[in-house]
């Protein structure tokens, strides 16, 4: 009985921290393409789909820059669907946003 309670216990665990954990790529330096996965708008962060099917996890600062044809623009205008191009600065195991440009 206390070994099946258990197992249970330990496949639910599991279960929720599959379901609740996301999936991240750490990439090189760089500019990158790709579609607005999720928003996370409390936190100020975005989850990116690169064309080579990496997923970015980035954490907007207050030196990041956030523009659509040219213009700042406001967190808020960051929709899931939107194609962007993002540059990252690699920071040990941590992406950077440098900047996010919303391209459509």
């Amino acid at each position: 009985m206390k070994s099946t309670i258990l197992k249970g216990l330990l496949f639910s665990t599991i279960l929720l921290f599959f379901a609740c954990g996301e999936s991240t790529d750490v990439v090189e330096s760089g500019t990158y393409q790709g579609t607005v996965k999720e928003v996370e708008a409390d936190k100020t962060e975005i989850y990116v789909t690169t064309s080579d099917d990496k997923t970015l996890e980035l954490y907007f600062t207050e030196n990041t820059s956030l523009t659509r044809a040219g213009n700042e623009v406001e967190f808020s205008e960051l929709k899931e669907g939107q194609k962007v191009e993002v540059e990252v600065e690699k920071t040990g195991k941590r992406l950077d946003p440098i900047s996010v440009k919303i391209l459509e």
